[in-house]
């Protein structure tokens, strides 16, 4: 086993990483721009190493700098944890040539999966079931007559895309052109790769992934399916295992595929496939993700098993611990993942200071976060803030537990989207399990209409408990008054004004 690990990464996958080393009494080494001087990884780790400003092409991106403090640390291995240099196969080719181990798949594997064109010619040999459309990214001329052929609506999608980038949804021919141009310019801004292929666009599919695992012995195993159907622009919202609608037949069918797949790459360590299920619940090969998911947590939750352990087992050489048949499934996990965004004003993002952190606790919560009180959210980098995951023997308990955690979760300083998760979870379609990729879209495009009067209630009590607890943190001028025009400190709040704030509220 390693005796010093380097995460290449920050913020909450970063703390979960060196959570996992401690365990396994493995030293950790951080790595930080200016702005993450202060950030919560580099608090919690054994070794931490300055790599550049906050730009990430100077600092996290920055293969050179990374293998640098490697070298100077006596890191014997590299996690690189999500996003980032992730899936990037010069990444893991460097770290091979420099004599340090990958956690994570081979560049080969990573190279074969990471361009979707490519990935759909290999799975094509493989016998693996895809969406109709383009192997290879074309011209317009071809993507206009190949539209024609499969039928719109159709999607266009840049080659080596992720996130949404690059994705354009056309429903009919004389939008084509605009939207190719645009997908085309946006995957050459977003990966240096402007090749954009063309599939048949399914109706109100759903989005499931499917876990699997490989050791460098040959093993492969799957490790269940996840529903990430609530997303926002082709981005995952909330996802949760198992999917409500897969049975052990299709989780087996699925799974099967997935492990096909995985083969068909020789892929090694964590990996995701991905599939679009449509209405009769036939489901197509969408793309591999080489790399530990945001999501995994849910996983983690409903198998026992804890994957970052398996990644740096099966990455110093150690076979799986079990095999398929040992893989049992049991309750049911859904994560929030909490972003520093406003949804109240179109989801704009909101750096800042935490100066209120009130974090959620209590039977089958997880949360796994990157901030603390009185850290600053960069605006730098991805607004992902923390991971809020319930569990519980039934569906319907995990979102009762965290429903509930939802309520007692309070961040202070900047805006959330954790009120839209206590929206979602109250919908009556997300509690019957009816969502597709555009439940969310359809969710937003509604008006709020309840109203609660023990809000307003709630509010005031709130307000006059944090005046209370911290005037200053509440009140421009402390204890309420103003601040003053001259720049004078503001003036300690009186004794007699902060016990009648106290009696007021024991008065509502």
């Amino acid at each position: 086993m390693f005796k010093r690990v380097l995460i290449a990464n920050r913020g909450e996958i970063a703390v979960r990483i060196i959570r996992a080393c401690r365990e396994m009494g493995i030293e950790s080494v951080a790595v930080f721009s200016d702005v993450d001087r202060r950030a919560l990884h580099v608090r919690k780790s054994d070794h931490a190493y300055h790599i550049g400003p906050a730009t990430a092409s100077e600092s996290y991106l920055n293969i050179d700098k990374i293998l640098d403090v490697a070298k100077r640390s006596g890191a014997e291995a590299i996690h690189p944890g999500y996003g980032f240099l992730s899936e990037n196969a010069g990444f893991a080719k460097s770290c091979r040539d420099a004599g340090v181990k990958f956690i994570g798949p081979t560049p080969e594997s990573m190279e074969m999966m990471g361009s979707k064109t490519r990935a759909r010619q290999n799975m094509k040999k493989a016998g693996v079931p895809f969406v109709p459309g383009s192997e290879k990214g074309m011209e317009y001329e071809a993507t206009e007559k190949m539209a024609a052929e499969i039928g719109y609506p159709v999607m266009l999608k840049a080659a080596a895309g992720g996130g949404g980038k690059g994705m354009r949804l056309v429903h009919k021919p004389e939008d084509l052109r605009s939207a190719f141009e645009n997908a085309r310019s946006e995957s050459k801004r977003a990966f240096g790769d402007d090749e954009v292929y063309i599939e048949k666009a399914i109706v109100n599919p759903r989005h499931i992934e499917m876990q699997v695992f490989g050791d460098e012995h040959g093993n492969v195993v799957y490790l269940g399916e996840r529903e990430c159907s609530v997303q926002r622009r082709h981005q995952k919202v909330l996802e949760e295992a198992p999917s409500p609608i897969v049975d052990a037949d299709m989780r087996r069918r699925m799974g099967e595929v997935a492990v096909r797949v995985a083969k068909a790459a020789n892929y090694q360590n964590a990996g995701t496939v991905e599939f679009l299920v449509d209405q009769q619940n036939n489901f197509y090969f969408l793309e591999m993700n080489t790399r530990l998911q945001v999501e995994h947590p849910v996983t983690e939750f409903v198998t026992g098993l804890d994957l970052v352990h398996l990644q740096l087992r099966v990455a110093a050489g150690e076979p799986l611990p079990f095999r398929q048949e040992d893989i049992t499934l049991r309750g049911h996990a859904i994560e929030c993942r909490v972003y520093a965004e406003d949804p109240d004003n179109n989801f704009f993002p909101s750096p800042g200071q935490i100066t209120r952190l009130i974090s959620p606790s209590g039977p089958g919560i997880r949360r796994d976060s990157g901030m603390y009180e009185g850290w600053t959210v960069p605006i730098e980098y991805d607004p992902l803030l923390a991971k809020l995951v319930g569990y519980g023997e039934t569906r319907a308990q995990a979102i009762q537990r965290l429903e509930r955690a939802l309520y007692e979760y309070f961040v202070g300083g900047i805006k959330t989207n954790i009120s839209l998760f206590r929206r979602i979870l109250k919908d009556p379609d997300f509690r019957a399990g009816n969502i597709d990729t555009g439940f969310l879209e359809r969710l937003l495009a509604t008006k709020i209409t309840e109203h609660n009067p023990q809000h307003e209630l709630i509010a005031t009590i709130a307000a006059g408990i944090f005046a209370t607890i911290d005037p200053k943190a509440t009140f421009p001028g402390g204890d309420g008054l103003p601040a003053p025009a001259n720049g004078d400190a503001a003036p300690e709040p009186s004794n007699w004004r902060r016990i009648g704030r106290v009696e007021g509220m024991r008065a509502r």
